[in-house]
């Protein structure tokens, strides 16, 4: 189906985060035609036509190369790049709003320039000034790419058991050696050159994740000669087919040429900025195919007759009207309007500078919106019946490239040991204090202040009792109780009729059933945590 970007929504979720909305509805305008007139027709393709590997080359689908230049032709790579480097240094909360836009017309084609993106930070922050001015300037324009090489075949989460060595040169530059693999468009047609940006342990290296080093390799050397790495092969994947999954091989020949980001050992802390500006854009991605994925049942809801519904005359109704499906639309629209207020507002405290909020908001984006992205999206199915589990009409689709979502940038039990253990005691439990009654005072004026007082109440004593068996539960019930309050205030700041009563009704169904189950969740789990020290 043709995709219609929801300019009206994400206008409204950025205004409801307090971000600067100047000229946005311009950027947004231009951002979702490129996204329904250009990258929407490839999606499909990409699905039906993977990306494959022939004679060691990565052959993209039919149309992405030449789509991928108009991107660049048209400055998307650079929205958020550095200004000295020909970017065009627009906030990340901007960046957000575009990005769904895009993931929803084809998440295949956008992983590659969201990598870049968060390739690009991470040099920005911690390289070099000659790797800054030698890589930079083209990574901004889109003519070079860039990746992020973690996970190698022992070693999944884990990255203290990393094997991948580096080995110093005399010129100051390292040898790299080892496998990689998982690692998004680490070879494509897209580009002349790809900075991957590598984890690898030096031989003297401490043990652990605290003798881990960052490496810039980039595939063509600056004297314009192969770079001794090269894809071994291609995942065969559930989902996001046209985008090429790689296994990396680095050192064939005695070892691929890269150089030091950051200092020596303490490759984890550069990483982590790639990393944290990739949790949140996955969670971004969770968005947009939610929100695809929704705008496709509402179509084929009015569309669709089926039985009488009462009321509603009597032939076959649209089965919009049916209460049963009713309910599903508006548990979709409303999950996916909640992901996006979570996304946008951790966006906008990174823009802010607001560090703790931002650390508090970024696991909590990561892991709703792209869990409610595999809600909504099987959820879809079922409101297509069985015309959704066909894959003639697409909405199959959805639900496959989004079961990927939970799962990579750091799965979302990681993000929730990461909560519990640590961001839930920041400042001495002062950041989590202030966004709990921020979302209390935002719920009052929906629920009253009675209710919304028990609400936050029943939260604080699970979370006083949360512990690594409840994690996942106390995690949902957090981001569930923050959206409902960035839910209210949205319902309470438009002046657009309809979008007022769609805003109404969504945080009335999301204070009613999904806020109350939420929290009974994590009680439940807390409850009987204590099953886990059981053999299974």
């Amino acid at each position: 189906m043709n995709y219609a970007p929801p300019i009206s929504q994400i206008l409204l979720a950025l205004k409801t985060v307090s971000a600067n909305t100047d000229d946005a509805e311009a950027i947004l305008a231009q951002a979702g035609r490129f996204a329904a007139e250009k990258l929407a027709p490839l999606n499909r393709i990409g699905d039906l036509n993977p990306a494959k590997l022939v004679d060691g080359e990565v052959v993209s689908p039919p149309g992405w190369k030449e789509c991928y230049r108009d991107w660049c032709a048209d400055g998307w790579n650079s929205l958020t790049g550095p200004t000295e480097f020909d970017g065009q240094g627009l906030p990340l909360v901007m960046a957000a709003a575009c990005t769904e836009l895009w993931n929803a017309a084809s998440i295949s084609f956008a992983l590659c320039p969201l990598l870049t993106t968060g390739a690009i930070e991470t040099i920005a922050a911690h390289a070099s000034d000659e790797l800054k001015q030698r890589y930079l300037p083209k990574m901004v324009l889109g003519e070079w790419t860039g990746t992020m090489n973690l996970t190698e075949p022992q070693a999944g989460s884990d990255l203290s058991h990393l094997r991948c060595k580096a080995t110093r040169h005399s010129d100051g530059s390292y040898r790299i050696t080892g496998n990689k693999i998982y690692i998004t468009y680490g070879e494509h047609q897209f580009s002349s050159n790809i900075v991957h940006l590598v984890l690898a342990r030096l031989e003297d290296a401490p043990p652990g994740t605290k003798g881990i080093s960052l490496f810039l390799v980039p595939k063509i050397l600056p004297d314009g000669t192969r770079n001794d790495l090269r894809c071994h092969s291609l995942e065969h994947k559930l989902g996001i087919h046209g985008s090429p999954t790689c296994a990396m091989i680095y050192g064939d020949k005695g070892g691929a040429t890269g150089w030091l980001i950051g200092e020596e050992n303490r490759g984890l802390n550069c990483m982590f900025t790639m990393m944290n500006n990739a949790r949140l854009l996955v969670g971004v991605q969770g968005v947009a195919l939610a929100s695809r994925a929704t705008q496709a049942s509402f179509a084929f809801a009015r569309e669709r007759r089926q039985g009488r519904a009462a009321g509603h005359g009597d032939g076959a109704s649209a089965i919009i009207h049916h209460p049963d499906v009713k309910r599903m639309l508006l548990d979709m629209r409303s999950k996916t309007s909640a992901a996006r207020m979570l996304c946008f507002a951790t966006a906008a405290a990174i823009d802010a500078g607001s560090n703790d909020f931002a650390s508090l908001l970024t696991p909590l984006a990561k892991s709703y919106a792209t869990d409610i992205a595999v809600e909504v999206t099987s959820t879809a199915l079922q409101v297509h019946g069985g015309m959704g589990y066909i894959e003639e009409t697409g909405v199959a689709q959805y639900y496959r490239d989004a079961r990927i979502l939970p799962i990579y940038e750091g799965t979302n039990g990681i993000q929730a040991i990461d909560l519990v253990s640590r961001k839930l005691g920041l400042d001495g439990g002062k950041t989590l204090i202030e966004v709990l009654q921020k979302s209390e005072t935002s719920l009052a004026g929906v629920v009253g202040q009675e209710t919304a007082k028990q609400f936050v109440a029943r939260f604080v004593v699970v979370a006083n009792q949360a512990n690594l068996a409840s994690a996942v539960s106390v995690m949902r019930a957090l981001a569930t109780i923050l959206a409902a309050g960035y839910l209210a205030e949205a319902s309470m700041q438009t002046g657009d009729s309809g979008l007022a009563e769609e805003a109404k009704t969504d945080i009335r169904w999301f204070a009613t059933v999904e806020l109350p189950s939420a929290l009974a969740g994590a009680e439940s789990t807390v409850a009987g945590a204590d099953v886990l020290n059981q053999p299974l």
